[in-house]
């Protein structure tokens, strides 16, 4: 199956997407190795210290980013079930890349997709960059985080993949999987895939990582919402993905 992504696509978006960022960072590591020889004997060394490892750190953030969104096995998507013949709600933040990916595997499948991003609540300005380097798949749905336009247990399953940790607010992010509770079948599941403010984050992408939720949270957010764990999955030491059902039933 030819999952249509190049080489460097994950990395190179995230460059793209965030380029203010690597943009101001190229700028002090440049500016500090200008002043450092300037500096007292006794700064010279902390600053040249500093830029070194602002440049490590830079360095560590993209390889990790290679490494999780090239080269490991994310977009396979293989820890998924079958979802030919199956109501499938495919949930992105503005951002699409796994609806193709799903209709590739799985030519009958009934896919629906839902973009809930809100740019009074989703201030990202890479999702902004994101919507204009990538149209959405035909027949999204534009959706509100509080309301979805789907009949109560319209879906077998619902993948949100790499999308909801953008819901910054606590209340509304409840609300939201209030909704997907609402939506899902009975003996349905949701596929929540994330990065997890966690260490191994940390370490690659430093204060980046509280970009995203911790555990604690997501499993807060579950519990408030009428979902129970049923299994967690590790695609990579930097992504999890949880699978929920409602409380009460089994997979």
């Amino acid at each position: 199956m030819d999952l249509k992504r190049g080489p460097f696509q994950g990395v190179v978006n995230i460059i793209r997407f965030n380029w203010h960022f690597y943009l101001l960072a190229v700028l002090v590591i440049l500016v500090l190795i200008v002043v450092c020889p300037l500096l007292p004997d006794q700064l010279k060394s902390i600053c040249t210290l500093t830029y070194i490892l602002s440049l490590i750190a830079i360095l560590i953030s993209l390889f990790v980013s290679y490494f999780v969104y090239d080269r490991s096995n994310l977009y396979h998507l293989d820890w998924l079930p079958d979802l030919n013949d199956q109501q499938v709600l495919s949930v992105n933040a503005g951002f699409d890349e796994v609806s193709e990916i799903l209709k590739l595997q799985s030519p009958a499948i009934h896919l629906s997709v839902c973009d809930f991003y809100n740019p009074q609540k989703h201030t990202e300005i890479s999702i902004r960059r994101a919507r204009k380097a990538y149209p959405p798949h035909p027949g999204t749905f534009s959706v509100s985080t509080e309301s979805l336009p789907f009949s109560n247990h319209s879906f077998k399953y619902i993948l949100a993949i790499l999308s909801v940790h953008e819901i910054r607010d606590p209340k509304e992010r409840v609300l939201f999987f209030k909704e997907l509770e609402r939506v899902l079948h009975p003996g349905g599941a949701i596929y929540i895939t994330e990065h997890l403010r966690d260490l191994p984050n940390f370490i690659a992408y430093t204060i980046g990582a509280f970009h995203f939720h911790s555990r604690s949270n997501w499993m807060h957010t579950f519990a408030k919402t009428g979902f129970i764990l049923e299994r967690e999955i590790k695609t990579t030491p930097f992504i999890r993905t949880f699978i929920l059902i409602k409380n009460g039933n089994t997979l």
